[in-house]
């Protein structure tokens, strides 16, 4: 029988094998071995557990050399399923994926932002409902359920402290979550999610240190250092959009005046849009808005500027050199080796990414130029809902107790 400090070690074990087959599959034993520095005999007696446990799956590869096949590791694509979540401003996101995070289901639906915290919650859960069902109907067992937020989250407690833009504050919703469902929940900020969900499957893919930056509403901010997540002391690090920039600037949704957010997000440009057509009207703009300004959406404004129009080009144009000197400013503080920009900012890549490298270059230190890069994320949205199945994936693999 193994004593307790045996068993501890053999569950660590199993948990640096399994997330070592997960980034490096598909992968043979001796390669895991030289990666995590356990013995070849350890890995070999770990490895089939689990694939005993229905797991990892092995898979011969024959190479061009004379001499017996590889035998390469992977994960089991069935081993189980993950629930990632996200919850916006404006819409939810649900993603069902297979031990792999292979999609099998996702839906994305916008909502009212006048809606109650209650009503929010409650349609959230029929969407995780519906995850849960098809995942059953697929006989996978779920893992668990990630949860990405707009606002400071307690990890710890599981609690969204407040949500500024979304108005909520001390919600508990691992506690909620939980005991609707009966699974492990786990709950993070949503910029650090979509950070890791670019980490293990975006453009910074094994990136070991890069900032993530969206915007949809606020602007958000995942920051990875040495590979790991910055969440600072108390979980609360990355909020770079409450960044003060101008004291006397637009009202914050924090409460404080000129924020960064308020430069730079999808708002400062329709604010600019708006502010410049009640001046100078533009009829096929107001037209395509039914002559009511507060129609207008970010995407209608990206589609004119690619289009030609002025107003519109000049706004995101402002926008993107306010970007850019942030952006600088994060890179002379960090030094990342990548900057990746997410969230609404995607639909003007065409007009923000040269203005953004530009300005970046011309406010950032010589030394940093050397091997910088800044990247859009290829996502489509989904940064967010991959990190909470990565951050699932993470801890399961790390604590899962396989007999």
């Amino acid at each position: 029988m193994l004593t307790g400090d045996q068993e501890k070690v053999r569950i660590v074990n199993k948990s640096v094998i399994l997330n070592t087959i997960r980034l490096h599959a598909p992968i043979s034993r001796a390669q895991v071995a030289n990666l995590t520095g356990l013995t070849r005999g350890t890995v070999s007696n770990i490895v089939t557990l689990l694939i005993d446990s229905g797991l990892v799956l092995e898979d011969q590869l024959q190479d061009s050399k004379i001499g017996r096949p590889s035998i390469l590791l992977s994960l089991r694509p069935e081993g189980g399923a993950v629930v990632g979540v996200e919850i916006g401003v404006n819409f939810i996101s649900v993603l069902l994926t297979n031990f792999v995070a292979d999609p099998l289901w996702k839906i994305r639906v916008q909502i009212n932002t006048s809606q109650s915290e209650t009503d929010i919650i409650s349609q959230t859960e029929k969407y995780i409902e519906q995850a849960l069902l098809i995942a059953k109907e697929n006989e996978l067992r779920v893992l668990g359920i990630g949860v990405g937020l707009p606002g400071l989250v307690n990890v710890r407690q599981g609690m969204l402290v407040v949500a500024p833009n979304l108005h909520w504050k001390n919600v508990p919703l691992r506690l909620i979550f939980s005991q609707h469902f009966n699974l492990p929940v786990y709950i993070e900020n949503e910029a650090n999610l979509a950070a890791l969900g670019e980490y293990y499957y975006g453009v910074a893919r094994d990136v070991d240190n890069f900032i993530y930056l969206s915007s949809d509403i606020g602007l958000g901010g995942g920051i990875i250092i040495g590979g790991k997540l910055f969440r600072g002391g108390d979980g609360y690090g990355g909020e770079i959009g409450h960044i003060q920039r101008d004291p006397a600037g637009e009202l914050c949704g924090c409460g404080r005046k000129g924020c960064w957010e308020t430069q730079v997000g999808p708002r400062a440009v329709l604010r600019r849009v708006r502010s410049e057509l009640k001046q100078h009207p533009d009829t096929t703009l107001l037209l395509a808005c039914s002559n009511n300004l507060e129609n207008l959406t970010f995407d209608l404004v990206v589609e004119f500027a690619l289009g030609g129009n002025q107003i519109c080009r000049q706004a995101i144009e402002e926008v993107a050199i306010n970007l850019g000197e942030g952006i600088a400013d994060l890179v002379n503080i960090f030094n990342p080796d990548l900057i990746v920009i997410g969230g609404t900012f995607i639909l003007g890549k065409p007009i923000l990414h040269s203005i953004i490298e530009e300005t970046v270059c011309a406010n950032i230190l010589s030394p940093n130029k050397d091997n910088f890069k800044i990247e859009f994320s290829e996502s489509n949205f989904e940064a967010c809902v991959f990190g909470a199945v990565a951050i699932v994936l993470d801890d399961i693999l790390r604590e899962m107790l396989i007999y």
